[in-house]
């Protein structure tokens, strides 16, 4: 904890000295909830890669899904 706590402040530090916006994500759940829909499809083992989204029909690749709820939460 103390790492990340040290890599969080060095990088809250530079952001504020070069004019830039951090932006803190909690990934909990990024990769369960439809980008499409918001659906939550609740736990996944690590070992599924892909699933589609039983509100939707959306085919998810579970890294790209992640990718693009942490994009609409930094949007």
């Amino acid at each position: 904890n103390q790492s990340w706590r040290e890599i969080r402040r060095q990088l809250t530090y530079k952001c504020a000295w070069y004019g830039k916006r951090l932006v803190i994500v909690n990934p909990w759940k990024t990769s369960q909830l439809c980008a499409s829909c918001g659906f939550d499809d609740g736990k996944h083992e690590l070992s599924l890669r892909k699933w589609t989204c039983p509100n939707c029909g959306e085919n998810h690749d579970r890294d790209i899904n992640a990718a693009k709820n942490i994009l609409a939460v930094t949007a």
